[in-house]
């Protein structure tokens, strides 16, 4: 490694800012025309690899630790924008599919792969494990668009963010050496295990920082979001440590602060949803750099045999076998079946047995890139069209709306807050005679943790916490008046008092 220099320094700010900027602009293309994001980001990545630009990027050890944490910040970010009103009528669902499904995919595939391609045993129930995790990110980003009933949305979204911790640990079991391999009763003991405890620790992390942040005056408001991430990579960290799930406990956790009353709610949310921007855009970038185009073309007809039988056999079954006691329609078992999108998971967990340097993890890798570029292709702009075909959607349910905090940047306008101290002139005075520019408003008045909307007689008092929506070009003025009211009372202009 060379010597880090400003100038070297900059070079790879300039780069990776200038990526960051084409991935999101690629993204809004992309967007427009009806594709995922995340087939961009990995065309982006080939095009800046061995055989486009030219950046060499070959270690799969550092890729799966990076594309690890990255799905950490993703998966934080769908558990803190998940309905728990929405999901918890689907959890018992979400929570067979991600478990019982898991199984069922990753033995259907596993067979189908050894008999129709001739892998071994080992690596055909590897694929299996690999592929059998849906996409959070993808689910999110395709259904959140669709007026799907509730149920309905909640078992796939319940199912995206629990269904990573099972294909992990099934994946990490099948990957190891066969001399460090526990026999069959261990394996079950240490997955039940990581499980149970992986949803225990979320559990009592989320408690923790929800009562934390609940008690905690914090100096600037900006810390809220940063708080809420760091509890839940903490979650992370102490199930890692405790030799549990941390994706479970980091799901789990997200979903208790999600769905918490905290200061702040909607800026943590858009904090989290930026970061796993930044997250995904690196993650499929790296995953592309990874990739080699030169070894890809010699695993098409493989991979699409396998990806074939994953979405028209294995996805279909372990949807049947997951929802068997909760008597779906047929409807929404197809849709739940072409529903099971993947993406950035299952390349991620496919870099595990390549740091591990198991028998045939390249061409596993390679298998793996195929299937999720092509199939997510298919899949995810063909979503809309099947949910209208199999009619699941509902016309009448509303879509989740996107509130803001403050969002006046159109409109040119400020949201002032001001609280009336003690011995303030403005103690007493009504709202029409504080005589504000007619362009500002006074929207609301919280008295004793109460809020109330004003009229033109309302009266002040001391203690009340006012909230002005004023445009910019009046709010100077507007912040003289009430400095003026507050020293001289509604005459301060006959008495000299502007408020300068």
């Amino acid at each position: 490694m060379g010597k880090v220099t400003a100038g070297t320094l900059g070079l790879s700010l300039l780069v990776g800012a200038v990526t960051v900027l084409a991935a999101i602009v690629a993204a809004r293309l992309a967007h427009s025309a009806g594709l995922p994001a995340l087939l961009v980001f990995l065309g982006l990545g080939l095009a800046l690899g061995e055989s486009g630009i030219g950046v060499q990027f070959d270690n799969p050890g550092l890729a799966e630790v990076l594309g690890l944490s990255a799905l950490v910040l993703i998966l934080a970010e769908g558990g803190l924008t998940t309905n728990w009103a929405h999901t918890r009528a689907a959890a018992p669902a979400a929570i067979a599919l991600a478990t019982v499904g898991v199984a069922v995919s990753i033995v259907v595939l596993g067979v189908c792969t050894h008999l129709l391609l001739g892998f071994a045993w080992r690596e055909a129930l590897l694929l299996g494990a690999v592929l059998a995790s849906t996409d959070a990110a993808a689910v999110f980003s395709v259904l959140r668009r669709l007026p799907l009933p509730p149920v309905l949305a909640g078992m796939l979204e319940g199912e995206s963010g629990l269904n990573d911790p099972p294909a992990v640990l099934a994946v990490t079991l099948l990957s190891q050496p066969a001399a460090h391999r526990a026999p069959p009763a261990l394996a079950v003991g240490q997955v039940v295990w990581a499980l149970a405890a992986g949803a225990a620790i979320g559990v009592a992390v989320g408690l923790l920082g929800v009562a934390f942040l609940r008690r905690v005056a914090l100096p600037a408001s900006g810390l809220y979001p940063v708080a809420v991430l760091a509890l839940i990579v903490a979650g992370y960290g102490a199930a890692s440590l405790a030799r549990a799930s941390g994706f479970l406990a980091v799901y789990v956790c997200a979903v208790l602060l999600g769905n918490s009353r905290l200061p702040h709610g909607p800026a943590t949310r858009g904090f989290a949803e930026g970061v796993a921007w930044l997250a995904q855009i690196g993650l499929f970038v790296m995953l592309g750099l990874l990739a080699s185009p030169a070894r890809l073309p010699a695993q098409i007809l493989p991979a699409l045999v396998a990806g074939l039988v994953l979405v028209l056999l294995a996805r279909p079954a372990a949807v049947f076998a997951g929802t068997l006691p909760f008597g779906l329609p047929w409807r929404q078992h197809a849709f739940l079946s072409w529903a099971g999108l993947r993406g950035a998971v299952p390349i991620v967990l496919a870099t595990i047995p390549l740091s591990e340097k198991t028998p045939g993890a390249a061409r596993l890798f390679d298998m793996v890139f195929v299937i999720v570029v092509v199939f997510t292709l298919l899949q995810g702009p063909t979503l809309p069209w099947v949910a209208r075909r199999l009619k699941v959607v509902s016309p009448a349910e509303p879509l989740e709306i996107a509130v803001e905090a403050a969002p006046l940047e159109e409109l040119r306008a400020d949201l002032l807050t001001a609280q009336i101290p003690d011995g303030s002139r403005l103690h007493g005075v009504e709202i029409f005679e504080l005589r504000l520019p007619a362009q500002a408003n006074v929207s609301l008045i919280v008295r004793d943790g109460q809020g109330i909307v004003p009229g033109p007689t309302t009266v002040l008092r001391t203690g009340d916490r006012l909230l002005i929506v004023v445009p910019a070009a009046v709010r100077e003025r507007t912040e003289r008046r009430l400095r003026a009211v507050s020293r001289a009372g509604k005459l301060a202009g006959w008495f000299g008092e502007h408020g300068l």
